[in-house]
């Protein structure tokens, strides 16, 4: 069975990177940590949370990998993965959550040009640069798992995340409108979408229409990585659909060349994100 022997993969080797024969990376890692802990393979996960405590600098980002420590947003993931895996971390996920505290995208004048709030915040890629969807929930999950739901730059992201949703449903890197065009959404961002929003009110129903359309979004030709985000987030409103566990193993024998990366994104997703 995939699952059985991608786990016993990532414990006999946590540490990950994007390719099979790639050096460890920082985000990779961190999905395998989850991965391992959701499905109580703590031990290894464990492994893979020191090398994430390794990677970390003194000012609390977390770097792509090890010698290299810019951009820093892989600080988000490393706060979820360490605090998935007990106590140990907490040193750790004060110092993450303290540097992402420090970041955010900059601010621009609202423009007819682009269709969503310029104003909110979020956070970037990298420093000193706008706000786009997916950073700013991945830093959303940290700050959840990390106790701060009531803070005020968690309750600006949730808005900014539901600010940059389609119309009909659905969201992409995080632009709505652009020169009076409305833009398409895309699965995968869709999918990180829904899951930093687990448990927010849908006041407007704006979240229901986006349920609507990755329900109807996702299916055999869908890729590993963006399947496995669409599950995460269905599962986290209670929307998956009953074949995802088929549609997880067929992406996974899909692969051309095995990418572990993406492979514990779907054993990730074959559990759900932990809570």
């Amino acid at each position: 069975m995939w699952l059985d022997e991608t786990l016993d993969a990532l414990t006999r080797q946590p540490l990950i990177g994007y390719a099979q024969s790639g050096a460890p990376a920082c985000e990779p890692t961190a999905i395998a940590a989850l991965a391992l802990a959701r499905h109580e393979r703590l031990d290894a996960a464990k492994q893979a949370a020191a090398f994430l405590a390794e990677a970390q600098s003194d000012d609390g980002s977390v770097g792509v990998r090890l010698g290299e420590p810019t951009p820093g947003w892989p600080a988000s993931l490393a706060v979820v993965a360490w605090r998935a895996c007990g106590n140990a971390y907490q040193t750790n996920i004060d110092d993450g959550i303290a540097w992402l505290m420090s970041v955010q995208g900059s601010k621009l004048e609202q423009s007819e040009i682009f269709g969503h709030d310029m104003q909110l915040a979020g956070w970037p890629w990298a420093e000193g640069t706008h706000s786009w969807l997916e950073p700013t929930a991945l830093a959303l999950l940290a700050l959840e798992a990390a106790g701060q739901s009531n803070h005020a730059r968690t309750r600006e992201a949730v808005k900014l995340i539901l600010d940059r949703q389609l119309p009909g449903g659905g969201c992409n890197y995080g632009n709505t409108v652009v020169l009076g065009q409305r833009l398409r959404p895309h699965v995968q961002p869709t999918g990180l979408a829904l899951l930093a929003l687990a448990g927010e009110r849908d006041s407007d129903g704006r979240v229901a229409k986006t349920i609507a359309w990755l329900r109807r979004s996702i299916g055999p030709e869908t890729t590993a990585a963006s399947l496995a985000w669409a599950i995460l987030g269905l599962k986290a409103h209670g929307a998956a659909p009953p074949q995802a566990g088929e549609r997880l193993a067929q992406a996974a024998g899909a692969l051309r060349v095995p990418s572990p990366f993406f492979l514990a994104l779907l054993a990730l997703a074959a559990k759900g994100w932990p809570q």
